[in-house]
């Protein structure tokens, strides 16, 4: 039994105040240990229940690695599906020849980025064939399939890092003078020579020190200095505004020049520099070819091009 004496002061209270708090605070803590511990060994599970997944897509047993790569595709009559019973893509067929480019549009929905999964093997066919290079995906060796494709997505993936630590990241080996060669052709090395510590500028987690665009063209000078042989922009500029629309576009136009590229695209600027025409719905090609042929057949790239290009070509005027 605890006896208190007329003699105990404020400050002995105090005292005696804190200290059980510093007591409880590690009682709490034990107590909450096992609750956190629970917690850990779920995410655990789910981790290694996915490191446990078997792998779908595998080198083959004798894989084609060749000498040289144009990166011409070919389409012939593939058919997908994700689940095996919704048809993703019917039917689908076409051909890019090397140093060509084409635009793939549509509605959302309708395949368009399900179409370049295939190409590096993202995913295999369910029926029919892609080649590349006049050799199926399924006989190439996965490792020099992947190094020939260059993807430049929507979403930009930057790691927490330096610029310089996100470019070598598509070629460790790469020189200082081919990375400023490539920010050049990617139009970002104004902003990167502005810098204090230019290549060695941070661009924190996921690239939240930098604007949209500044991410998307970092985004393009990184796969210029992989030297794909095919280039992919997958709506590449669609969620910028329209002054770092112009400098990414500034710099895709002279790519796609000379480059083998495939470009999915919701604006106006990016559809008309590709070479031909494709429109996607509900995973087929139902119409190809030049945008003034295309606006005059009156289906579905007419249809796309009332409502959203045509506005798109008012501002440009």
């Amino acid at each position: 039994m605890i006896r208190y004496g007329s003699d105990l002061t404020v400050g002995d209270i105090t005292v005696l105040v804190a200290l059980l708090g510093k007591m409880y605070m590690p009682v709490n803590q034990l107590l909450n240990f096992q609750v956190e511990w629970i917690r850990s060994m779920a995410m655990f599970t789910r981790i290694f229940e996915y490191f446990d997944m078997p792998v779908e897509i595998q080198d083959p047993a004798n894989p084609v690695v060749p000498r040289e790569a144009t990166g011409c595709v070919s389409f012939d009559h593939v058919n997908f599906s994700y689940d095996g019973e919704r048809q993703i893509l019917k039917d689908v067929s076409f051909e890019l020849k090397a140093g060509r480019s084409i635009a793939i549009v549509g509605p959302s929905g309708s395949g368009k980025s399900t179409m370049i999964n295939l190409i590096p093997r993202l995913y295999d066919v369910n029926g029919g064939s892609v080649t590349f290079d006049h050799v199926d995906v399924r006989k190439l060796s996965l490792a020099w399939l992947r190094q020939q494709v260059g993807i430049v997505s929507q979403e930009t993936y930057l790691f927490n890092g330096t610029i310089r630590e996100n470019l070598l990241y598509a070629r460790p080996d790469a020189t200082e003078a081919e990375m400023i060669e490539a920010c050049k052709k990617a139009n970002i090395y104004d902003f990167v020579e502005n810098q204090d510590k230019g290549l060695d500028t941070m661009v924190g987690n996921r690239g939240l020190k930098l604007s949209g665009g500044e991410k998307q063209r970092i985004s393009i000078a990184r796969v210029l200095l992989k030297d794909p042989a095919l280039l992919v922009f997958d709506e590449a500029t669609s969620a910028l505004d329209s002054i770092s629309e112009k400098k990414i576009q500034d710099a895709i136009d002279p790519l796609i020049a000379d480059r083998t590229s495939i470009l999915i695209a919701h604006r106006l600027s990016t559809i008309l520099a590709a070479d031909e025409i494709l429109v996607v719905k509900d995973g087929q090609i139902v119409e190809r070819g030049q945008h003034e042929e295309l606006v005059k057949a009156g289906g579905v790239y007419a249809e796309l091009y009332e409502t959203q290009f045509s506005k798109a070509l008012e501002k440009r005027e």
